[in-house]
């Protein structure tokens, strides 16, 4: 990951809706955004659920996907694990980064074969012990979302990773809901997470539009990824709260100009804004003085342009007496 600008994650998810043609095209769109990696999910139906149709594994939790069973929703989302291969070979070529969220051992087994360099953890996999064990014990840098996590659970994700030996973990504030309201977005925590735990942090981000990822930036992040379609008449179970190729490209503009902005602590002028103080106040002659009248209000000012005498020391010339002749408009 780039250490010197937020790393602008490109997520693919399910938005591909079932063709590889898709899924490669959207890499090359991502390239064309600007993003700096193009993250996939790999999982299949049977590695992430049972294919029971019970009250247990049907959604009912006020998402877009209510009414489905998990197994139906999966098979309609997974990205085929005989895609993979491709998808990480082109990217390559385009010097994308590209990785995967695993949702089990045998998905972190088939990514190793691909030379997969990152592990991200979804969120809603923050309590899959076994699997952040797993996935960390390969030494490659993790990245946790943390959409359903309270601070136990997070404490134990980190202790996880760090007994395995893997201190290389980034926490991604994420608000678990599809698409996520702006008001739970709660950018403040991404700056207390990274006190508090002393790790890179960044925003796994379901809100509509780009201000969340441009408050994000100013609140520290690091990573920021974020669901990308290319073009959301394809549908599919994530395009509500995608953002198609000109959207995610207007977004990253918007981060690195928030970079930009930020720049660091500085009370140094520029030259340019040294150069500006010409605008600054300056003491200056309101009205003609002769030698030997007093400076009064009347008869000097602090005002535009800066070249005259600080005001800082009008106080102390009002009373005095002039010793030479000031025409309207001398600097005093």
């Amino acid at each position: 990951m780039k250490k010197d600008k937020v790393f602008i994650i490109a997520e693919l998810s399910a938005n591909h809706n079932g063709s590889k043609e898709v899924a490669l095209e959207t890499v090359r769109a991502a390239k064309r955004t600007g993003a700096d990696a193009i993250k996939l999910q790999t999982y299949t139906a049977d590695t992430i659920t049972l294919n029971v149709k019970n009250d247990d594994f049907k959604i009912s939790q006020g998402t877009l996907w209510d009414g489905k069973y998990l197994y139906e929703l999966y098979q309609e989302a997974y990205t085929p694990w005989e895609w993979h291969k491709e998808i990480f070979e082109l990217a390559h070529e385009l010097d994308l980064v590209c990785f995967s969220s695993p949702f089990d051992k045998t998905a972190v087994d088939f990514l190793e074969e691909l030379g997969n360099p990152i592990y991200k953890i979804a969120s809603f996999e923050i309590t899959d012990i076994p699997l952040i064990k797993y996935a960390a014990s390969k030494g490659k840098p993790m990245i946790i979302s943390t959409g359903i996590a309270e601070l136990e659970d997070i404490e134990l994700a980190l202790k996880t990773c760090y007994d395995e030996g893997n201190n290389d973990v980034t926490l991604l504030k994420c608000t678990s809901s599809y698409p996520a309201p702006i008001e739970e977005a709660n950018m403040a925590t991404i700056k207390e997470m990274a006190d508090r735990f002393a790790v890179k942090t960044g925003l796994s981000d379901h809100t509509l539009g780009s201000t969340v990822p441009v408050v994000a930036t100013c609140f520290g992040a690091r990573v920021i990824e974020k669901h990308f379609i290319l073009n959301k008449d394809i549908g599919g179970p994530d395009a509500a709260f995608s953002l198609d190729e000109t959207e995610f490209a207007q977004m990253i503009k918007a981060v690195r100009e928030a970079e930009k902005a930020i720049g660091e602590v500085s009370f140094q002028l520029t030259e340019k804004q040294k150069a500006g103080k010409a605008f600054s106040r300056s003491l200056y002659v309101a009205e003609d003085i002769k030698e030997g009248e007093v400076f009064t209000e009347k008869n000097i000012r602090s005002v535009r342009p800066g070249f005259g005498m600080h005001p800082k020391h009008y106080d102390s010339l009002l009373g005095t007496i002039s010793n030479k002749t000031y025409k309207k408009g001398d600097r005093v």
